[in-house]
Parts: C-alpha cells; structure tokens; sequence
C-alpha cells in the first residue's frame, strides 16, 4: 500500500469522528432549546464546556496508548500491544473513579472557573450529578481510542463515535418528548450514549485482539516497573503539555471577556473557523501518530522520513485550501453563524487573523502526531512549554498598543513557535527518541 493510501486510510475516518464528537453537546443544546427555558440551555453550555475542559486534562490516555501501542505493533511485539491497552484502561479505570468520589469539589471547582449565574446553578447541578457517573466511559475511551489508532485502526473510534450519537439522540429524545423528563431526560440520554459507546468499544477490542491473536498477560508483567516507569513518565509529560494547552485556550476566553461582550462573541465565533480546520488537520495528525510509531517499531527510518515529508504535503495542501476557503467565503460563514451586526462587523475585522492560523498551526499538528508516534513527549512539553510563554508574553507586551489583535497575534505566535521548536528537536535528534 502507498504512503498516500496509507495516510487516507487512516485520516478520513479520523476526520468523521472529530466532527461527530462535538455533536453530543450540539444535541443536548437542540433539545433542551425547546424546554421554553433559557436557563437550561446555560447549564447545557456549561456542562459541555466544564466537562470537555476536565477530560481534555487526561488526554494522555488517548495519545500516550497510541504511540507505545503503535510501536509495539511495528515491532511485531503482541504481547506489548496487548500490555499497552491494559495498562491505559487500568489507568482510566482509578482515574474516573476518583473523579467520581471527588465530584462535590470538582463540581465547585468547574462552577468557580465557569461562573454560573444564580439562576442557572440548579439546573447545572442537575446535570453535572448525572453526567459526572460517565467518567468511566469517557476516560477508558479515550484508553481504548489511542489503542485502535495504535493497532492502524481508525475506522472503529468512528463508527463508536456515530452510534454513540444516534443512541444519544434517541435516548434523549424518548426521555424529554415522550417521558417529559426535562433537563434530567437530556443529561440521561448523554450517558447511555456515552456507556453505549464505551460497551461497543469494547466488544471491538475484544474482536481485534483475537484477529491479531494477542494473549491475556500476566498481571504481574502489566505491573512490571519498568513498562510503568515509562508509561508515566510519557503520560506525566503529555499531562503537563495539556495543562499549558488547557491555559492558553482558557485565557484566550478570559481575556476576550475582560475587554467587552462584543469581543468575547466576535473571538468565540472566530476560533470555530479554527475548530473547523482541526477537525482536518487533526485527523491527519492521527495518520501521523499511527504510522510514525508502526514505522519506527520496525525500525524503518527510510519509511518514516518519506512518511513525515508526505504527512507535511498533504498538510500543507489542507490548510492552503482552508486559508483559500476563508479568504473568499469567510463573511457569508460569519453571515451564517450569527444575524447580530455589531458582533459581525467586529468578528470581520478581525478576519485576517484567520487567514493566518491554518499556516501558521499546520506544523505543530503534523509534529504533535509524529512525536505521539515517536513517543518523543519530552519533546512536545518542552515545545508547549517554550510556546506558552511566547504566548503570554506577546499578549501582555502588544496589548496596550494592539487590543484584541494583540491575542490573535499571540495565539497564531504560540502555534507557530510549536512547530519551530518541534522541527528543531526533530532535526537534531534525527530518528533517536533517546534524544529527544
């Protein structure tokens, strides 16, 4: 099979289930829409941001468990593939339990960092009391996902990711239009969905590993310190990455808010011109994780130099047609997403902006997914670490001057400082992950 074919096979399924993700709080807000209450559809909004802004902490389940998954796999090695995946769910399994027994802190916690309004409070505590019990689902996954990927499997996340959706929407809609359970119908059917996806996960997993012929290891080499030393220590680097991430997109919110509201809509709707484009590129960068850690397993460094030089072509491709895209169509796009003119006309001022973000982002995504691969995740902190502060620094130092330009000047800085410095390591390590 030819890289190109290679890279396809992996990214467009990935691409599929990257849009269907956000639909799960798309349909819970459709739903609640027609209650005849605004406040649920806050609490809605909340919840969704809240809970995506937790489990987004723990992503290292997903990306650490596919590039050791996917090097073992490109070594041929069965019984690591098979540890790789225990090891994740195990680690899934104690972290959402805990989230479970701590879910009165973590509650006043999110409620304190999203601010809530009086009114809105109880219904957002409805649906958190009910939501949080799927924190098993998620985060094993999540475990799950990264072991697929691994595994040069990327067609099960998505059809996981779309009948989760379906049996969400069907569950929500008996709960609140035949059942008339309002707010708590909503929240129900987002958890059956998620444990629904979760059972059909692993019931894929389970068919996977006797097509591969993988064996049950013993506890005790699941345990083993060394393959836990290096399971942490990459997970703990990716942790540390996310949170600077986690910074970086919580500020860009917090700072659009302490200018006006017109500024906070305007930059809310302009970054899902970015969201739309990660959808893309991400599940490039899947590709990229997957094949990236299959080729170095095998210890086939001419393949995955020549894997890297046509991931960057077919990433550069995408994001010139998405800066096309904008260019030319980004005010009926805006024109689409809101009828508000004041909130249009600033949201337009700031369009050039961007323009800039697709080029200036493509190569962190592309060397996040060769360095997950690589399981380089020294490398990603260091590079998220470095950025983060550019990042801040332009901000504070350009804003008195430059207003909200100044955060987008940050921001399109921050993503293209990622993919210097990664093209940095990656040249001086080569092909050695000792190096980097």
């Amino acid at each position: 099979m030819s890289i190109n074919r290679s890279i396809l096979r992996l990214m467009l399924p990935s691409v599929v289930s990257n849009i269907t993700v956000p639909l799960l709080g798309l349909v819970d807000l459709a739903i609640v829409g027609h209650l005849g209450k605004e406040e649920p559809i806050g609490a809605i909004a909340i919840g969704t941001a809240g809970f995506n802004m937790l489990y987004w902490i723990f992503a290292f389940l997903r990306m650490g468990t596919t590039g050791l998954t996917s090097q073992a796999h490109g070594a041929r090695r069965n019984d690591e593939c098979a540890v790789s995946l225990l090891r994740a769910l195990l680690a899934g399994a104690l972290i959402s339990a805990l989230l479970c027994a701590l879910q009165g802190p973590l509650f006043s916690l999110i409620s304190l960092i999203m601010q809530p309004s009086a009114a809105v409070q109880p219904y957002y505590l409805t649906y958190y009391s009910i939501c949080i019990w799927g924190a098993p689902a998620i985060l094993c996954n999540y475990a799950l996902t990264g072991w697929f990927i691994g595994m040069q499997n990327t067609r099960i996340p998505m059809i996981v990711a779309i009948v989760q959706n379906i049996i969400n929407i069907a569950f929500s809609l008996i709960f609140v239009l035949v059942l008339d359970m309002g707010l708590q119908g909503v929240a129900l059917g987002t958890l059956i969905g998620m444990y629904s996806g979760l059972v059909i996960a692993l019931l894929s997993a389970t068919r996977l590993w006797r097509k591969e012929k993988l064996h049950m290891p013993r506890l005790e080499y699941v345990l083993h310190k060394n393959g836990l030393l290096k399971f942490l220590t990459m997970n703990t680097d990716i942790f540390l990455r996310t949170l600077c991430l986690v910074s970086v997109m919580t500020f860009f919110t917090s700072a659009g808010s302490m200018q006006n509201d017109t500024i906070l809509a305007s930059n809310a709707l302009l970054m899902q011109f970015f969201m739309i484009f990660s959808f893309f590129i991400d599940g490039l960068a899947n590709a990229a994780e997957a094949l990236s850690g299959e080729y170095h397993g095998a210890k086939d460094h001419t393949m995955l130099r020549r894997t890297v030089l046509h991931l960057f072509e077919w990433a550069i491709v995408l994001a010139a047609f998405f800066t096309f895209i904008y260019i030319i169509g980004g005010e009926k796009i805006l024109h689409a997403l809101t009828d508000q003119e004041v909130i249009h006309a600033t949201a337009y001022h700031y369009m050039p902006w961007i323009w800039v973000v697709p080029l200036a982002s493509v190569m962190a995504f592309i060397w996040d997914g060769v360095f997950i691969g690589l399981c380089w995740s020294r490398g990603m902190l260091i590079s998220m670490f470095i950025s983060t502060v550019v990042f801040f620094a332009i901000y504070f130092c350009c804003f008195d001057s430059m207003h909200n330009s100044a955060l987008w000047l940050a921001f399109a800085c921050y993503l293209g400082t990622r993919g210097v410095v990664q093209t940095i390591i990656w040249f001086r390590a080569g092909t050695s992950p000792k190096n980097a």
